[in-house]
């Protein structure tokens, strides 16, 4: 896996203080992106064990309430297990913070994806749907245009279909 940065102390995306990965590369190409430099999956370092071992470290974090996936596209994260293992091994070290991840595919087609599916049974929040620079509303939490929507990944899964996550 590639990745374009991390950011140590984020509080633009989710709620709280949090710890941002952004991911290189997506297929998307959505019309008024504001990432097109990590649309390709050849942009950025390459994800290697130290790299993990900081961004844990940036994660224990007292102050640190969760995690945040973005890109580029998470969700396209899936031709090594680098991602899914950082996701996992963040659930089991610390239970009580919690995980944003960002993905232009929709909940109800990306759990169809066994791979997908794995990567989102990690996460609690996803916001999904394509950005669409017609929708594009700067006044909306945590996501950038009407069409996408902030879901309660455990409820969801528990429900087969998506609930909104209070915002």
């Amino acid at each position: 896996m590639k990745y374009s940065k991390i950011r140590k102390l984020d509080v633009t995306n989710g709620p709280g203080i949090r710890v941002s990965l952004f991911v290189s590369g997506c297929s998307h190409n959505c019309e008024g992106c504001f990432n097109k430099d990590q649309q390709d999956f050849n942009y950025g370092d390459d994800w290697t064990e130290e790299t993990e071992k900081y961004f844990l470290d940036l994660v224990s974090n007292p102050v640190v309430v969760g995690l945040n996936i973005l890109g580029g596209e998470p969700l396209q994260q899936t031709m090594d297990s680098s991602l899914l293992d950082l996701l996992t091994k963040v659930n089991e070290i610390y239970p009580d913070k919690d995980i944003w991840l960002w993905t232009g595919d929709l909940f109800e087609d990306a759990i169809k994806n066994p791979k997908k599916l794995a990567l989102i049974k990690e996460v609690d929040v996803l916001i999904d749907g394509r950005f669409e620079i017609d929708k594009r509303n700067i006044k909306l939490k945590y996501r950038g245009s009407e069409n996408q929507r902030v879901i309660d990944v455990k409820a969801s899964l528990a429900s087969c279909e998506p609930v909104e996550y209070p915002i």
